[in-house]
């Protein structure tokens, strides 16, 4: 078994995780699990909370008053749960909506949520760009954005049956949010700084 450090594997005991030993893990563990793996995650550096902390902004500005639901990191996905919570796949996105409240509960979302963003970084891209877009379209997340805040674009993968048709936005542009109907991200503002 591999445990993922800064998304590079290093070689650690023979073990197979699932959803029930996380949920033993302690608050302060940042980790995800992928195949019953566990991927430690380093803290985000500044930059990358800058950004996520606009993108958050405006899409909960824009969900003001309206059924869907924007969470940031760390909040759990599963993508695959099984109730006995042997389910060995959970992700900790840097922001999630949800716009199923049944898929919600005090640990985070139980199925795909609708729209996921992923802030990477040069240790995490490859991670985002293969393992976890392979996994969100199995899942059937809708919307699935990589933000790469070094060349301050984003790629934005939208699920057409049941395959990721990609679009590229530049930091000058604004970016349609097509889970959220009416909702546009503004793309000069999340790369300010």
């Amino acid at each position: 078994m591999y445990t993922w450090i800064m998304a590079l594997p290093i070689k650690v005991e023979d073990e197979y995780y699932t959803y029930a030993d996380f949920l033993e893990w302690d608050e302060d563990f940042r980790a995800e699990l992928l195949d019953g793996e566990i991927l430690m995650m380093a803290p985000p550096l500044t930059n990358h909370q800058d950004i996520s902390g606009e993108l958050f902004f405006q899409i909960r500005s824009f969900l003001e008053n309206k059924k869907c639901k924007v969470y940031a990191s760390p909040f759990g996905v599963r993508l695959f749960p099984k109730k006995d919570k042997s389910d060995d796949t959970v992700f900790l996105p840097d922001i999630v909506v949800v716009c199923d409240s049944n898929k919600l509960d005090d640990y985070g979302c139980n199925g795909a949520p609708d729209l996921v963003i992923e802030i990477i970084s040069p240790s995490t891209a490859r991670y985002d760009r293969i393992y976890k877009l392979r996994k969100y379209q199995k899942a059937g997340v809708r919307e699935y954005w990589i933000v790469d805040p070094i060349l301050k674009s984003v790629e934005v993968y939208i699920l057409e049956n049941n395959r990721y048709v990609v679009s590229s936005y530049d930091e000058t542009e604004k970016i349609p949010v097509t889970v959220l109907k009416g909702c546009t991200v503004d793309l000069a503002a999340v790369f300010t700084g």
